[in-house]
């Protein structure tokens, strides 16, 4: 029968083959067997009448009539995982998937996110926390919201807030025993430090303080994410150095102070971040007008400025 197509698990190991130029490889692509795809082949040869692979010792290669086949072949299935990406991409126009930090997203996002889904009930948020960075061509995240100075070629990068480094901790600590009415009391006070890319903020701080850089390297706690070390500073631990983004809620609400009348910019800050081409998709659209008007509007939850002064450069 001239119009019947032949086996379609055929095909995608003809074609899977093809490009490695290798059944090993094939099989691992495609999760079976080397057997699996050598049978598979033979199959398709089988039904075309058309011999697809000269075998050698140690190499594969494709006949001639293969060589014209594969480009048919090779189209058909990008157009098929085309047609299902949007398929999918159309089922899940109310979820939106975004990727951050877990400290960004417990100590900034979280806290803001039931506002949205009350203006936003139709759109369902998924946050999805990591370091690394987001590959947007998986089609698994829809923005991520990163740090940086917002040069990402591809992407479409939205400013939303800019940090500054300071010192926090618990007000029940300004009531103990050892004051802390000036930098120089913090040599009395263990300092708490995380890593994760704010391995240096005291150091800085410390130096824009005037104040020995060494006095960062003494013996403390360490924690490996800022969200931790701030809780750290909650529980009366120590002192943490902070950052805004990460402690606007708990200055805002009592569970920290900033002990003394200076902090450093940093020179970066968070950019929401997305492919160009989905950028202005309905529920990234929507999430980031909420989420730009929600950081204008609400600087009840920043740090008092008051409290917070810019040491000048000199």
């Amino acid at each position: 029968m001239s119009g019947r197509l032949p086996s379609l698990n055929g095909l995608r190991a003809f074609e899977a083959a093809a490009r490695h130029l290798s059944f090993t490889l094939a099989a691992d692509e495609l999760n079976v067997t080397q057997t699996a795809i050598s049978h598979q082949i033979k199959r398709l040869e089988q039904e075309l009448g058309v011999r697809l692979f000269i075998r050698q010792n140690r190499a594969l290669a494709l006949t001639p009539e293969a060589k014209d086949y594969l480009p048919g072949i090779r189209a058909a299935f990008d157009d098929l995982r085309s047609a299902t990406d949007r398929l999918r991409r159309r089922d899940n126009d109310h979820v939106l998937t975004v990727s951050t930090l877990a400290s960004l997203a417990m100590k900034w996002l979280m806290p803001r996110l039931s506002a949205f889904q009350q203006a936003h009930p139709g759109i369902d948020v998924r946050v999805t926390t990591s370091t690394a960075l987001v590959d947007f061509r998986d089609g698994d995240v829809d923005a991520a919201i990163r740090y940086g100075r917002g040069q990402w070629p591809g992407l479409r990068a939205d400013w939303l807030t800019a940090d500054e480094v300071f010192p926090v901790c618990s007000p029940e600590l300004l009531k103990g025993d050892k004051p802390l009415r000036c930098p120089d009391d913090l040599a009395h006070h263990t300092l708490l430090h995380s890593s994760g890319g704010y391995d240096d903020d005291w150091r800085l701080w410390l130096t824009a303080a005037g104040l020995p850089a060494d006095l960062s390297k003494r013996a403390g706690l360490s924690f490996d994410m800022i969200f931790v070390a701030l809780q750290a500073a909650i529980d009366g631990l120590g002192v943490a150095i902070a950052r805004t983004s990460y402690v606007e809620a708990d200055i805002a609400s009592g569970r920290l102070v900033v002990p003394f009348d200076m902090s450093w910019p940093v020179d970066a800050g968070f950019y929401l971040v997305s492919p160009e081409g989905r950028a202005d998709t309905p529920k990234l659209r929507a999430f980031r007008e909420w989420l730009l008007a929600s950081i204008q509007a609400t600087p009840e939850q920043r740090p008092d400025r008051r409290l917070i002064k810019k040491r000048k450069r000199a």
